[in-house]
This record gives C-alpha cells, structure tokens and sequence, in this order.
C-alpha cells in the first residue's frame, strides 16, 4: 500500500466525480420521464372520467326518455296484450 501515491488518489477521485456526474445526468433524464408519464396518466385518467360523465349523461337522457314513453303508452292505453 505505500505505492499509493496522492497523484493516484486525485486520479482515482477524478474518475468518481465523472461517473457521479452521469448519474447526476441519468436520474435527472429519469425524472423528466416519469414527470412526462405521471402527465400522460392524468390527461387518460381525465379522458376516462370524461367518457364515464358523457355515458351518465347519455344513460340519464335514456331513463328520461324511457319515462316519457311509459307515460306515452298508458296515455294511449297500449298494453303488453298483443294487437289484433
């Protein structure tokens, strides 16, 4: 061990602080993707909580509709009894 000489040392140091700086490098370039993927993940999860309100929306005009025709049907005494 007594070959080991400061030289070396700052060599060595020299060598760990390039490959700390990729690192540095690589987790920043990982967090930008997953910041871009938590951002994708809202934009489909508010698509998918659209597409469920406009069928709510679809499905409530359809009750509505399905009511007014009941009501239409007693009105004009239509039963389930088949036409001769």
């Amino acid at each position: 061990m007594s070959d080991v000489t400061p030289e070396l040392m700052f060599e060595a140091l020299k060598s760990i602080q390039a490959r700390l700086a990729q690192v540095d490098g690589k987790i920043d370039e990982m967090k930008q993707e997953m910041l871009a993927l938590r951002t994708s993940q809202n934009a489909a999860r508010q698509d998918v909580t659209s597409v469920f309100q406009e069928i709510a929306g679809v499905h409530a005009t359809l009750v509505r509709h399905e009511g007014r025709l009941d009501r239409i049907e007693r009105r004009l005494e239509f039963g389930d009894a088949p036409v001769r």
